[in-house]
C-alpha cells in the first residue's frame, strides 16, 4: 500500500475520533480567488464572498471568514456541512473521499491537535491557493470571465451562449462578481500582499492558479520575496497551460531553475493543465498549443532537474475520456525515462460537476468502457516508482463509479451539450464532429433533444 493511501486511511480513524465529519482541510487548506474577493477551504465548496471590513486590522480574515467559522463548529458536533457535498457522496458509496487524502498529508495533519484544542482561533493554513489575476490566453469550455479574460472578452462581443440558463452572462459579472483587472485598486489582493509576510512563516504549500499565472506579475513578486527568504520547508506550487509566448516562458523557466537549484524551497511542483490529448485537448481547452505543451513538459523535466516535479491536473469531462488512455501511456512513458531517484511525474483526476452539460453523468453507459481500458492499463502497470499507483487506480475507479450514478434531467443537459458546443463551433471555427469522431452517436443525440 503507498504511503499516500495509508496516510488518508490514518486519517479517517483519527478524524473519527473528533466527529464523523471532521476535516482538516476547513482549517488548514484555502484557495483566495482576489480577483473578485472570494474563497472556499478546498476546492469542491462553493465559493463565498469574503468581507472587505475585517481586512483592515485582520489580513488573515481572508481565510477565517465568518461563513468558515460556521462550518467549522458544524464539523466539530458532526454536522455534514451541505457545502461539502461532494466528499459525503464519494463516502456515501464507499469510497475515500478527499476529506482523508486531505487531511492525511503531513501539512495538514500536524495541525491536529492545535486545532482540537482550539476549533475556532484564526489560523494560518499551511497550505494555500492564490488567484491573483484572471488575464488568461485560454478559453477553456468549462470556464468562466471570473477565471479567463480571453472568455470575459468573448462574452462581453457576443453575448451568453444559448443553453437552458443563458451560460457566461455578462450581466452575471457585474457587481460582485466582476473580476477586477490587476491595474485596478482591490482590496482583497491589497490585504493579501499585508499578510504574506505573517502567513509565509507557516506555509508548507503555496500554490498560484489563475488564469495563467505565468502572464501575472504577482506571481514574481513571490518568486523575488522567496529568493530573498530562502524558506527550506516550503513546497511551491504554479498551475500552467504552458502554451504561453516564448519569451514569457523562459522568464519564469529562469526563476524557476533559480529557486531549485540554489535549494531556496524544499520542492517545486509544477502543475499542467491538461485533460487528453492532440487535437481532443485543444478543443476542450480552446488556445492551447498541445504540442508547444508537451515539449515544454519534458523540457521543464530536464532543466529543472533538482528538487521538482510535474504534475498533470486532469479534469474529468465527458469529452476528455475518449483519448485518456493516450494522456496515461504519455504519463508512463515520462515515469519510465525520467524518474530516477525520486518520482518526477504525477497526476490527478478531479471530477467536473459545471456546467452540467459537461459532465460525465450525461454520457450514456456505454462509454465506461474508456474509464474501464484505461483501469485495466493502470492495473497492468502497476509500479511504485514508474507505474501507476494504487490510489491513482482508486481515483479512477471512484471516477468510474460516480459517471455510472447517472443524474436526473439528462434530455435537458444533453439538448444544453449540443447547444453549448454548436455555438462554440461557430464562435471560435471549430468543428466537433470532425474532433470526435467517437462521439458522433452522442452528438446526434443530443442534437435531437436540442431541436425537437
Amino acid at each position: 500500500m503507498s504511503d499516500y493511501l495509508s496516510d488518508a486511511k490514518k486519517a479517517k480513524e483519527k478524524l473519527a475520533i473528533v466527529s464523523d465529519s471532521f476535516c482538516l482541510a476547513k482549517w488548514q487548506q484555502v484557495s483566495l480567488h482576489l480577483t473578485t474577493g472570494h474563497t472556499n477551504s478546498c476546492y469542491h465548496p462553493p465559493l463565498h464572498r469574503i468581507p472587505v471590513e475585517p481586512l483592515s486590522t485582520n489580513p488573515s480574515a481572508l481565510h477565517n471568514t465568518a461563513h468558515k467559522k460556521e462550518r467549522r463548529k458544524e464539523m466539530m458536533a458532526g454536522v455534514q456541512c451541505v457545502e461539502c457535498q461532494y466528499c459525503w457522496n464519494i463516502e456515501a458509496q464507499g469510497n475515500m473521499s478527499d476529506r482523508y487524502y486531505r487531511s492525511g498529508e503531513p501539512w495538514a495533519m500536524q495541525s491536529f491537535d492545535n486545532i482540537v484544542l482550539n476549533p475556532l482561533a484564526d489560523v494560518n493554513p499551511s497550505y494555500v491557493e492564490v488567484n491573483f489575476n484572471n488575464a488568461c490566453n485560454l478559453k477553456c469550455s468549462y470556464c468562466s470571465p471570473q477565471f479567463s479574460s480571453t472568455w470575459h472578452q468573448e462574452v462581453k462581443k457576443h453575448g451568453a451562449y444559448p443553453t437552458s440558463n443563458p451560460h457566461n452572462d455578462p450581466e452575471h459579472f457585474r457587481g460582485e462578481r466582476r473580476p477586477i483587472p490587476n491595474k485596478d485598486s482591490n482590496p482583497w489582493r491589497e490585504a493579501f500582499w499585508r499578510w504574506w509576510p505573517d502567513l509565509y512563516k507557516d506555509l508548507k504549500h503555496f500554490r498560484m492558479t489563475g488564469g495563467e499565472p505565468l502572464m501575472d506579475p504577482n506571481t514574481y513578486r513571490v518568486f523575488d520575496y522567496v529568493l530573498e527568504n530562502p524558506k527550506s520547508d516550503l513546497h511551491l506550487n504554479v498551475t500552467s497551460n504552458f502554451s504561453v509566448e516564448d519569451k514569457l516562458f523562459n522568464k519564469y523557466i529562469g526563476y524557476v531553475k533559480r529557486l531549485c537549484e540554489d535549494e531556496q524551497i524544499e520542492h517545486f511542483m509544477q502543475f499542467v493543465s491538461l485533460d487528453t490529448w492532440g487535437k481532443q485537448a485543444e478543443y476542450i481547452r480552446y488556445g492551447l498549443d498541445f504540442e508547444k505543451c508537451i515539449s515544454r513538459v519534458e523540457q521543464f523535466i530536464k532543466d529543472v532537474p533538482r528538487c521538482s516535479s510535474l504534475t498533470f491536473i486532469i479534469t474529468m469531462n465527458n469529452l476528455n475520456i475518449v483519448n485518456l488512455k493516450k494522456l496515461l501511456e504519455y504519463i508512463l512513458y515520462l515515469r519510465k525515462t525520467y524518474t530516477k531517484t525520486y518520482q518526477r511525474v504525477w497526476f490527478d483526476t478531479p471530477l467536473l460537476y459545471t456546467p452540467e452539460w459537461q459532465s460525465m453523468q450525461i454520457l450514456p453507459n456505454s462509454y465506461s468502457i474508456c474509464l474501464e481500458e484505461c483501469i485495466e492499463y493502470m492495473n497492468d502497470n502497476l509500479d511504485e516508482m514508474h507505474g501507476f499507483k494504487d490510489y491513482e487506480v482508486l481515483k479512477m475507479q471512484r471516477d468510474l463509479a460516480w459517471m455510472i450514478k447517472g443524474t436526473d434531467n439528462v434530455e435537458r443537459k444533453r439538448a444544453d451539450f449540443y447547444k453549448f458546443f454548436s455555438e462554440h463551433d461557430r464562435r471560435r471555427k471549430t468543428n466537433f464532429e470532425k474532433t470526435f469522431p467517437q462521439m458522433r452517436e452522442f452528438w446526434n443525440e443530443c442534437r435531437y433533444h436540442a431541436t425537437s
